[in-house]
């Protein structure tokens, strides 16, 4: 927990670092037309520092991508050893095609459903700089590298990022992405409260030997909402707790003395002051947004029902497949795994099988995990990719417009004109 913890610091910080460098690169970039020769050597400056800049993303997305790589390698090693692809074959081509059909569009409007919410609070903010689709591609940037790095911690820093260079705020895009992961992680933990109080003989009874499992996954969600509000409540109180943990840590040679790592702590603790704010004015809209969250959670859980039926599988009802896919969600979701490879797929075998029929077990696996993970990598990694070449053109158009650093006579014009 406390190594997630400083890391979700790290990786916040680093964004904001990288978000504040590029606006400073930028601002240097929209002087060359007012400025001349000096002007040039300070961007060819600013540039060879971006260049730097960039290949130390690019060894750290090549890294976090060799990861992914290996542990989906293994995933589907053990996933798909030992079993009769005929049979599998055989069962996939009975699943009804319009259940499949709407399986995809419920992963899709989850993933949309995190864009409309940051669009929506954006405009609630007042000063929105980004459309829907816009606000949607931020989603499906977050998906992509949440899924690549480790616990999750590789999203939010790139959707912040992206944002910016949207012309969004720094404060606003964080104070945005904030109240989504709080809201996020607050309407999970309270589904998991409630499956467990209402719930919890039946749920113990699927789940057998890896009950521990979801009670760990719950605790670290609840544990997590517990330090957001304390951060947001008593942001004093809880950097006083904060410096006398880090403390001990210190002296028992867990961690090593880092100025920076409690001031890192600090800043982000400072941050969520911002959407304390938010929260405090807007109710109605947190409350709409609450609404919203538990809507898209339960589009996850709702396409695990989806599949079941779209093998025509009966004997289960369509409320209790719900309720296990999501415990399967609540035991995954703080792990520190990309995507949670491997061990969703062990949980899912091992809780479903006393639902699907042997013969249809595992290609339902296939098929869920298939659509609500690699199939949204995909579009998202598409969105991405797209997303780069949009920015490239737009980027040299911008260049093409803005006068040649060494022609003192050409920014005599420009700064005419």
């Amino acid at each position: 927990m406390d190594i997630n913890t400083d890391t979700k610091f790290d990786a916040m910080a680093k964004a904001r670092a990288s978000v504040e460098k590029d606006a400073k690169a930028d601002a240097g970039m929209d002087t060359i037309s007012n400025k001349n020769i000096d002007a040039g050597m300070s961007a060819d400056t600013n540039a060879s520092g971006d260049s730097v800049h960039q290949k130390k993303k690019t060894n750290l997305s090549i890294g976090n991508l060799i990861l992914f790589a290996a542990i989906m390698g293994l995933t589907l090693y053990a996933v798909f050893r030992e079993q009769d692809f005929d049979q599998i074959a055989t069962s996939l081509q009975k699943l009804s095609a319009p259940y499949l059909i709407l399986a995809v569009v419920l992963a899709l409007f989850f993933v949309c459903m995190e864009g409309t919410m940051i669009w929506y609070l954006l405009g609630a903010l007042g000063r929105r700089r980004s459309g829907l689709l816009r606000c949607i591609s931020y989603s499906f940037i977050g998906f992509f590298y949440s899924g690549i790095t480790p616990s999750a911690t590789g999203g939010q820093p790139m959707q912040l990022y992206y944002m910016n260079k949207d012309k969004n705020t720094l404060a606003d895009s964080s104070v945005v992405l904030m109240t989504v992961a709080i809201i996020y992680k607050f309407v999970l933990a309270v589904i998991g409260t409630l499956m467990l109080i209402f719930w919890y003989n039946p749920l113990r009874d699927y789940m057998k030997k890896y009950f521990g499992l979801f009670f760990l996954g719950l605790a670290l969600n609840v544990i997590l909402v517990v330090i957001l509000l304390a951060v947001m409540i008593a942001p004093n109180w809880m950097k006083g707790i904060v410096s006398k943990g880090e403390s001990l840590l210190v002296r028992l040679k867990i961690f090593k003395s880092s100025g920076k790592r409690r001031e890192k702590i600090n800043g982000f603790i400072d941050g969520y002051q911002d959407a304390v704010q938010f929260l405090i004015q807007h109710k109605g809209k947190v409350s709409f947004l609450v609404l919203l969250t538990f809507l898209q959670r339960c589009s996850v859980f709702f396409l695990t029902a989806v599949i079941y039926k779209g093998f025509s599988q009966n004997g289960t009802p369509f409320l209790t497949v719900m309720l296990l896919q999501a415990a399967v969600i609540i035991a995954v979701d703080m792990l520190p795994l990309p995507g949670a490879q491997g061990i969703s797929e062990l949980l899912y075998c091992r809780i479903f099988a006393g639902v699907f029929s042997a013969a249809n077990l595992m290609p339902s696996l296939y098929v869920t995990r298939g659509i609500t993970f690699y199939f949204l990598l995909i579009v998202s990694l598409l969105v991405v990719a797209g997303n780069s070449v949009y920015r490239n053109i737009e980027t040299g158009r911008e260049r093409q417009t803005m006068p040649k650093a060494g022609n003192p006579e050409q920014g005599r014009t420009s700064n005419l004109a």
